[in-house]
């Protein structure tokens, strides 16, 4: 089974530095796990909290499952059409700022220990 670190290291394309990124950026959390699922990498905690999304063209999205429940107040997330997930995407590491990212990571991570998950329509 290929793991996360496989899948990053294995990939081709200039956008390898921006998972590298954001891997390890996720993984300094605590109690964070990961595993490839729907043939991407997937962070848990207590629950499915992000992923890492080769996108088009040439760009990697961060996607939170739990984008809606969040505040944005770094007005960097993207629903994109979608009901849950809201994401931001970057092509290189020298576009992502690093210090909104990380509150973005931050508060995604004390959502999913703090506030349980409710799916939508149950």
């Amino acid at each position: 089974m290929k793991t996360v670190e496989d899948y990053i290291f294995d990939y081709q394309g200039k956008e390898k530095e921006v998972l590298i990124f954001f891997h390890d950026m996720l993984m300094e959390m605590p109690g964070v796990t990961c595993k490839i699922r729907f043939k991407i990498p997937f962070y848990y905690q207590k629950t499915w909290v992000c992923y890492l999304n080769p996108v088009k063209p040439n760009k990697i999205a961060i996607c939170f499952l739990r984008g809606y429940e969040m505040s944005n107040e770094q007005g960097l997330l993207e629903s994109k059409g979608r009901k849950q997930v809201m994401s931001a995407e970057f092509a290189t590491v020298d576009e992502i700022p690093e210090t909104a990212m990380q509150e973005i990571v931050n508060e995604a991570f004390l959502l999913d220990e703090m506030v349980p998950y409710h799916p939508k329509g149950k």
